[in-house]
């Protein structure tokens, strides 16, 4: 019996072993650090998705090429949530239970990151979204307080929306507008409160608020009910899917006026799907151009275009960010245990990004200026640059 004894726990050691966990006489000393990458690698989203992993991946050879975060090497282990809020769970408990991963980025969806964050706060391991923009992923709306273990690199929905109401009425001299929001993402129906509640205080007036559901195709009914209403703007802060067919429908319709949304409209597909010249006269809230001179942004963008040959978007920028800030947040806590990441985490001040300074505040949440891009034949130009 000792034997089979014997036998049985060297099979338990080496089970733990292989798995990462201490025991059976001592911990292993990995020379890998794990971070998980929760992102929309296939599904409506996933031009998104992709943008974070191209990016997340030069982060971390960059790193890594420099000798690794505190003697050790970052390793990305990535999980497709399939643009999906139910999927985005899904990842983020094999991530954490099966992948053993220390820190997460992603996702960027705002509803995908909603849903995922029970799991993440649950199991103690702080999630950094690079473009959720929801109030609600730092902030629990039930109790007021924040979420421990969940973090951003970009501004909130209130700010963003703040910008496009003052857009529209100073630079556009819109003195109405429509809303037209997809009804089933927290990230659009977040923007489009915030910028009513904006552009009425500043004195517009809105003519309609309609919705859809993402996947429509047809929005010819709906915009002939909007147009009807002779508004001087027409605000859609949705994703870049049903955005492009929206700009591209409303303009055969003869629907000539700005239209407008939020980051979502950021991705490479979206002149392709609405045509280059509907894109003309239309603009969008972003945290981020190309087109920023600073020099850790040139840097970024040389290096991006000889990796993927493209432009980084926002995604990208943002996605790089944040894999920056969680190897920050470890080499800080001179640590891997994800609970020390996060406590390093909310102390980040100052850290310089390409999408600019972030400093957490006490809701996990960075301060950082916005910019509105406007597309000019199908190619995005940096219009103007709005502050704090």
């Amino acid at each position: 019996m000792k034997r089979v004894s014997k036998a049985l726990a060297a099979l338990v050691c080496a089970s733990l072993l292989t798995a990462g966990l201490t025991g059976c006489g001592g911990e292993k000393s990995a020379d890998t650090i794990k971070v998980g990458a929760n992102l929309e690698l296939t599904g409506g989203s996933a031009t998104f998705g992709i943008s974070s992993k191209n990016a997340i991946d030069l982060a971390f050879k960059e790193l890594n090429d420099k000798g690794g975060i505190n003697g050790k090497k970052l390793e990305l282990v990535v999980a497709d949530n399939k643009s999906e809020a139910a999927e985005a769970a899904n990842a983020m408990q094999k991530l954490i239970s099966q992948d053993n991963v220390v820190a997460v980025i992603g996702p960027n969806l705002s509803s995908s990151v909603i849903a995922a964050s029970a799991i993440n706060n649950g199991a103690k391991v702080p999630d950094i979204t690079p473009m959720g923009t929801n109030p609600n992923i730092t902030v629990d709306p039930a109790t007021g307080k924040t979420r421990d273990f969940n973090y951003r690199t970009c501004f909130i929905d209130p700010f963003q929306g703040t910008v496009m109401a003052t857009f529209a009425k100073d630079d556009l001299n819109a003195g109405s507008a429509a809303i037209l929001i997809d009804n089933s993402s927290d990230y659009a129906k977040g923007l489009a409160q915030f910028f009513k509640e904006n552009f009425v205080k500043n004195g517009g007036t809105v003519t309609a608020e309609e919705s859809y559901l993402q996947k429509d195709t047809d929005f010819k009914a709906t915009l002939t009910k909007i147009k009807a209403g002779n508004p001087d703007f027409l605000y859609v802060p949705g994703y870049y899917q049903e955005v492009g067919m929206i700009v591209k429908q409303a303009r055969e319709l003869g629907m000539r006026m700005p239209i407008a949304g939020g980051d979502g409209w950021d991705s490479a597909k979206l002149p392709e799907i609405a045509g280059a010249a509907s894109l003309n006269n239309t603009y969008f809230s972003s945290l981020y151009s190309p087109d920023d001179a600073s020099d850790i942004n040139k840097n970024f963008v040389a290096a991006y275009e000889k990796a993927y040959g493209s432009k980084p978007d926002v995604f990208a920028a943002l996605s790089y960010d944040s894999a920056l800030l969680v190897a920050e947040a470890i080499k800080n806590a001179g640590s891997a245990e994800p609970a020390k990441i996060s406590e390093a985490l909310a102390k980040i001040n100052g850290f310089q990004g390409v999408s600019g300074t972030v400093t957490f505040d006490a809701q996990h949440n960075p301060v950082k200026s916005a910019v509105i891009l406007e597309y000019v034949d199908g190619k995005q130009a940096l219009k103007t640059k709005i502050n704090p």
